[in-house]
């Protein structure tokens, strides 16, 4: 077998796991400058090597679950979360078809995040865009509902999921986390129209806590999309590729380990589309009130992500303590659009010199607009222009010994590691509200050649940043690893 080469795309490191106070995060650890990282190349490598050879039948996920149930505390409540390579294989032959993939649902993710804020700056609810036509003899359908759309190739895809409980007595699925959503649900029987999961779909007649919800209801009239029929409350959530799921809105017990959780609202789908890779449904992290944490006026979560290609899983915790030492990071609403969660950013250090950028530039406008998205569905972070082009250039300029390559994708900055074991390069750091900063670590996106597959690998705890215009989103890929941070952010 020929030795491995790489051609890395370098990316800037700008992100960790995030908590919500209602959101919040795993902590960044408190750092004084730091001026290089050392990357090691060999080791990018042989993971892009190991991604596509794991299979996903032979990972103890179940015997995981089993652990987390046994070290549950009683102050916090916890749930393993598990990489889309964990449920199933990927279809891709070679790592750099993966990885172009994940770039395309990542893409879709984006533009869907875009349309939603803008429909909410101009002050357009998704009921405005077309109005329901109740009927109460129609059959539970897609055509019973019309509402404005996002993209279902990466908010219906998933990347990251969790196991937990539905029902009394409860039974066990797996659920895509989502950050970008609010509306939880499950595929239900009977099923007009159910796609694959790896779970038998959940039976409503045989629990003993379902309960649906009537059209008065508070969590009803919380719905973007809903209908009345027979004085039963219906929801609808759609997405931009045809992907969708209609039925009842109910409340249900939901079990997290050997804690359960009575009367939440959720929905029970029982006409189902799209690309939801195997999972039950969606658990919603969102900022607004029907979202689990909102649900559980949980005064914050956090989570931390394991790699995209990891067969381990790592932890979802809703009301863990806010650990020593930490840097909390702020989080902030949208006025306009409850929903998203936004980072309190204020300056960002290259090389441990502060970037000179315009004022305001991570601020929400008055509108609603600009600002950063905290997301767990997108991989990579979108910034300002003005705001990637002075970090690039400064990569850049602290990366000059370093062969650089052509660009790959959607990416710019690459350089040739071929040769290289393992290479030096500038960190990168980030400001919060109050002026301390966290420290984050660049890793490698290599694209390199092994006999005839050419290979792009994406690191995990990596966040790629790129131009976007006038918006940021800061995606999920840029982690501290599991055993480094515990974040916390706190929401204002």
């Amino acid at each position: 077998m020929a030795n491995p080469t790489s051609l890395s795309c370098l990316l800037f490191t700008l992100f960790c796991s995030f908590s919500i106070a209602l959101a919040s995060s795993r902590t960044l650890p408190t750092t004084t400058s730091v001026a290089t990282t050392v990357l090691d190349v060999r080791a990018s490598v042989r993971n892009a090597l190991d991604a596509l050879a794991r299979d996903p039948q032979t990972t103890p996920l179940r015997q995981q679950e089993e652990a987390q149930r046994q070290s549950s505390s009683s102050s916090s409540l916890t749930l393993q979360l598990h990489s889309r390579a964990s449920l199933r294989k990927p279809s891709q032959r070679d790592y750099r078809s993966l990885t172009l993939a994940r770039l395309e649902r990542d893409s879709a993710r984006v533009k869907s995040l875009g349309a939603r804020v803008d429909l909410a700056v101009d002050g357009i609810a998704k009921s405005d865009l077309k109005p329901l036509e109740a009927s109460a003899e129609r059959e539970i359908g897609a055509e019973g509902f019309e509402s404005p759309v996002v993209s279902g190739t990466s908010q219906g895809s998933g990347e990251y999921f969790s196991r937990l409980g539905v029902g009394d007595p409860p039974s066990q699925v797996y659920m895509v986390v989502d950050t970008g959503s609010d509306v939880n649900w499950v595929q239900c029987a009977p099923c007009a129209d159910c796609y694959q999961q790896a779970d038998p779909i959940f039976e409503p007649a045989s629990s003993a806590s379902f309960s649906p919800l009537s059209c008065d209801t508070r969590q009803c009239r919380s719905l973007d999309v809903s209908e009345c029929r027979n004085g039963s409350c219906l929801y609808e959530v759609s997405y931009g590729d045809g992907s969708y799921t209609v039925g009842d809105f109910v409340t249900e017990s939901i079990t997290l380990g050997s804690t359960r959780l009575r009367d939440v609202a959720i929905g029970c789908g029982h006409n189902n589309e799209g690309l939801f890779v195997g999972a039950a449904g969606l658990l919603g992290l969102g900022g607004g009130s029907l979202s689990f944490p909102s649900q559980l006026n949980a005064s914050s979560f956090s989570y931390c992500l394991v790699d995209r290609d990891s067969d381990s899983a790592s932890t979802l915790e809703f009301g863990s303590p806010l650990p020593p030492n930490a840097v909390a990071a702020p989080l902030i609403r949208n006025p306009q659009l409850d929903t998203f969660l936004y980072l309190g950013l204020t300056g960002i250090s290259v090389g441990g010199d502060p970037l000179r950028l315009p004022e305001g530039a991570f601020q929400l406008d008055p509108h609603g607009g600009g600002g950063i998205i905290v997301d767990s569905g997108t991989a990579v972070t979108r910034l300002r222009a003005e705001v990637y082009g002075a970090m690039r250039d400064a990569f850049a300029r602290g990366t000059r010994g370093l062969p650089a390559a052509e660009g790959f994708a959607l990416f710019d900055t690459c350089y040739d590691l071929s040769s290289k074991g393992s290479v030096e390069v500038p960190t990168v750091g980030l400001r919060f509200g109050d002026g301390r900063s966290g420290r984050c670590r660049p890793e490698l996106h290599d694209s390199g050649a092994l006999e005839r597959h050419v290979l792009l690998r994406v690191r995990p705890y990596v966040v790629g940043a790129v131009d976007f215009g006038e918006r940021a989103a800061a995606g999920d890929t840029c982690r501290f690893r599991p055993e480094e941070v515990a974040d916390r952010v706190r929401a204002q």
